[in-house]
């Protein structure tokens, strides 16, 4: 909320603010409440001519709203109660990119205005901020703590000068009456005299006080000042954890490390400065302690954190980082010890774990001080869990939803402390699987976790159900974040996701709203498969990043869409108009649907699916390649010539010559295959074996024209293909795949 800070701090004027915060469009109550969430978007990627960013700004305006009713509930005030619904439910109506882009300017518009007035005065504070465009607003509250302890020092050096000529003083009263007996003193030069030992004494009693308020002050400060350091790496944790679905995440420590170094240096001076005082004031010197423990305890961060699934006997790295390393005490080397915990000993960390459920090799590493960066690290590299003890599990509660982590601890002493620290930190939440098949599962464990967990929540508690709308954000930048795309999932993505995993096909209402449970996540399977809504949508994600990517981002392929829309919009569309959509019927597969002349007649139009591309598929012949070779498939939906937007991810540009092996597709229906196809593939994979410029391997084969059918002829067979109310029953091309 730095950038809110410094707008909220009556530096722009009333009529400026009313500008910036229209009351029909952005609330400033909207601004306020919501400061800390709005500054961590990505608002810059929003434009009007973006639609490809409407599902991102959608998600975000719902998630604002949501977050708007929910601080509507804990307002106790009823006016300003009603007044947040009344804001929340009028900002539901927005249209979601104009509303990103308009949270994109109003911010815009306050860094201009920042700007422009960090120039005009000049401040050391905002200097800072023109340099950073916003900084943190915690960097001024310790840069006034120092002023304040650079206070306590400069009162302490004046209070001892005035000490000094007191003394003086005084010696020289003393002098004064003992020659009383052999010349009296003049009593004006007496009189004079005692006034100004009086004022001296007055002035240093004055200054002694106001030093001690003002190490009062202090103290209060470096607590404020440290809880706020505490509560930033909570955030940098969290957001850390956030990375996991695709939250943006700037994984850089030196202005912690920074902060931390800074708060370290205040406590040892104050200390100080509390030694010099005649009495002791013990009150402030335990709370300096309680403080500095603190603060060493909380500088243990885990900076490069283990896979979140971990399979048994495989090797992993983790970097530990220790944000004070350079305050490390030179002597004896700092070992790190790292063992594995369960939820329970997470909870309980104070208690000394006396069970041991597991065992981890390579677990021990030393903190080593890199002076080029500035950092120390202790740095695991070939870790590894041996074996695992399992909790006894309740009713269908499986081993990919039982969750561990990583105690990291070690024994620590930092120069200007007698006392040894204890310090320890946790990893984010891990999986533990013994076999590869359970990974699908296991991650899903950790997105759910990672989604909905909260901040400060007990480990590693998580919500049973969660509204449609968060799940849909997640499945959304999770997807772009895996696929490494910008082109997100789109409203009609959306609406199918949702249809699918509230087994919903023919409601077309606001789903937003409507809760969903673990159980619906990945518990249960869809009806009529035998997989979970994770495993399919992991499937298809899985496929675009691996094989689609690029197909994906330039838009070519439509996605997640259910039969009854597909049927909609290929309604009445020439012959030969095709789109690429994520499989119903099979994991990590997608399938092509494409409208095409019925048996009865030419004018009777029927739509037909070819049988899901996997990966086997795919690693044999890319997409662009196939439809190249499908002379039926003319018209990407809606209207684009197929020449026109495959060709960059086609290898078939040229027509062929005498280089290249001729090739006749010859559909069968599934479930048909005999011991004579399983003879063509074997055909296929010892020609190729033998012919590296197969066509199909190496994407050489001429492309198609409609009056060339000798080469890559596609020769629809009816028993290949089913109408869409029927389902998916369509080619297998590695089975109807027959060199000429």
């Amino acid at each position: 909320m730095a950038q809110w800070a410094l707008i909220s701090q009556h530096i722009l004027p009333v009529e400026t603010m009313n500008e910036l915060y229209p009351s029909s469009t952005f609330p400033i109550e909207v601004r306020h409440y919501l400061r800390d969430w709005i500054e961590k978007q990505n608002w810059d990627m929003f434009a009007l001519e973006n639609v490809e960013q409407e599902a991102n700004a959608h998600a975000l305006l719902n998630q604002l709203v949501m977050m708007l009713e929910a601080h509507s509930h804990q307002i106790t005030n009823v006016v300003d109660k009603m007044k947040l619904m009344q804001i929340s439910k009028h900002m539901s109506m927005f249209q979601p990119l104009q509303f990103a882009v308009m949270v994109r300017d109003t911010l815009h518009k306050e860094r201009l205005l920042l700007r422009d007035w960090a120039q005009v005065n000049n401040t050391p504070q905002h200097q800072q901020f023109v340099a950073k465009e916003v900084g943190f607003s915690s960097t001024q509250n310790v840069d006034l703590l120092v002023l304040k302890v650079l206070e306590v020092q400069d009162l302490r050096q004046k209070i001892h000068q005035l000490q000094e000529e007191l003394n003086w003083e005084k010696q020289n009263f003393e002098s004064l009456q003992g020659a009383a007996g052999i010349l009296d003193p003049p009593m004006l030069e007496v009189t004079q005299l005692q006034k100004h030992i009086e004022q001296l004494a007055y002035s240093v009693n004055t200054m002694a006080t106001k030093r001690f308020q003002l190490l009062a002050e202090c103290v209060d400060c470096l607590d404020q000042c440290q809880a706020q350091l505490i509560s930033t790496l909570k955030i940098w944790r969290w957001e850390q954890y956030k990375a996991t679905i695709g939250h943006r995440f700037d994984d850089n420590l030196n202005f912690l490390q920074m902060w931390c170094e800074q708060l370290l240096g205040v406590n040892g001076k104050l200390r100080q400065e509390l030694m010099l005082i005649v009495e002791p004031v013990p009150e402030l010197q335990e709370r300096l302690g309680q403080l500095l423990k603190l603060l060493v305890q909380s500088s243990l961060v885990v900076d490069k954190q283990p896979p979140q699934v971990i399979k048994t006997q495989s090797k992993f790295t983790t970097t530990v980082r220790y944000l004070l390393g350079e305050t490390i005490a030179p002597g004896k080397p700092v070992v790190l010890k790292a063992q594995i915990i369960n939820e329970l000993q997470a909870r309980n960390l104070n208690i000394s774990l006396s069970d041991n459920v597991g065992e981890v090799i390579n677990n021990t590493a030393i903190l080593e001080h890199n002076t080029a960066s500035k950092s120390t690290c202790a740095t695991f590299r070939n870790m590894s869990i041996k074996k695992i003890k399992r909790a006894d599990r309740k009713g269908s509660e499986s081993v990919t939803e039982e969750k561990f982590a990583l105690l990291f601890s070690t024994e620590i002493n930092i120069t200007g402390s007698d006392t040894p620290f204890k310090i320890q930190i946790i990893s984010l939440p891990l999986v533990i699987i013994v076999h590869g098949s359970q990974d699908n599962n296991a991650l899903a464990t950790i997105i759910w976790d990672c989604a909905f967990s909260e901040i400060d929540r007990v480990p590693f508690a998580v919500p049973e159900r969660v509204p449609w709308k968060l799940m849909c954000s997640t499945l959304n930048s999770k997807f772009m974040s895996e696929v490494q795309t910008e082109h997100c999932l789109d409203e009609n993505n959306q609406r199918c996701l949702a249809q699918k995993i509230f087994d919903k096909p023919d409601f077309n209402d606001d789903f937003s709203n409507m809760m969903v449970s673990w159980t619906q996540f990945n518990k249960e399977v869809l009806p009529g498969r035998q997989f979970t809504f994770w495993q399919w949508f992991e499937g298809a994600m899985d496929l675009t990043k691996k094989h689609l990517r690029s197909d994906w981002s330039n838009g070519l392929i439509y996605g997640f869409i259910e039969k009854q829309h597909l049927h909609l919009i290929l309604k009445q569309k020439p012959n030969g108009t095709f789109l690429l959509r994520f499989s119903d019927s099979e994991i990590g597969g997608i399938t092509i649907a494409y409208v095409t002349a019925a048996d009865s007649g030419e004018h009777n139009q029927i739509i037909k699916n070819i049988q899901p591309l996997t990966k086997k598929h795919l690693d044999f012949q890319n997409l662009g390649d196939t439809i190249w070779h499908m002379n039926d498939l003319r018209f990407l939906y809606p209207h684009f010539p197929k020449q026109d937007v495959f060709a960059k991810s086609s290898s078939n540009k040229t027509t062929g010559g005498n280089d290249y092996l001729p090739i006749r597709l010859h559909p069968i229906s599934a479930g048909e295959e005999t011991n004579s196809n399983k003879a063509d593939v074997a055909n296929i994979l010892h020609h190729t074996e033998n012919h590296h410029n197969s066509a199909m391997y190496q994407g050489n084969v001429a492309p198609m024209e409609s009056s060339d059918m000798a080469v890559g002829e596609f020769s629809p067979d009816p028993r290949a293909f089913s109408d869409m109310a029927t389902g998916d029953m369509d080619l297998d091309l590695n089975n109807f795949l027959n060199f000429s």
